[in-house]
């Protein structure tokens, strides 16, 4: 048989154990971080976005509310607007400084500008 007529079995997987219970559960609720132990990275992006400018905070570690409780407080301290997507905080505009000050302001000590310029 050639490759192309294979069937592809991936994501599956097969067990003769009665016993065997699968737990799916990505919707757990992760455990976040406090303030001050959170290692953010802020950064510019330009990448697929049509030479538009953007802020992009990465690196953040806990429940999925609380980032974008923290995107929000970003995006309304800023005056822009922006979305929290994929785990990163996308904040319209270059407002890396910005950004920095009211992390550090929060108690966010860690966060670092990434990226140059």
């Amino acid at each position: 048989m050639s490759k192309k007529n294979k069937k592809s079995n991936k994501g599956f997987f097969f067990s003769t154990d009665p016993d065997l219970e699968m737990n799916f559960d990505d919707d757990q609720e992760m455990e976040t971080l406090p303030n001050e132990k959170q290692n953010l990275k802020v950064f510019i992006d330009r990448k697929k976005r049509k030479g538009k400018e953007v802020t992009l905070i990465c690196g953040f570690e806990g429940d999925i509310e609380d980032l974008k409780e923290l995107g929000k407080f970003l995006k309304s301290k800023c005056g822009v607007g922006g979305s929290v997507k994929d785990g990163e905080i996308i904040i319209q505009g270059n407002q890396r400084d910005k950004v920095m000050d009211l992390l550090h302001k929060e108690g966010y000590k860690k966060a670092k500008k990434a990226g140059g310029n």
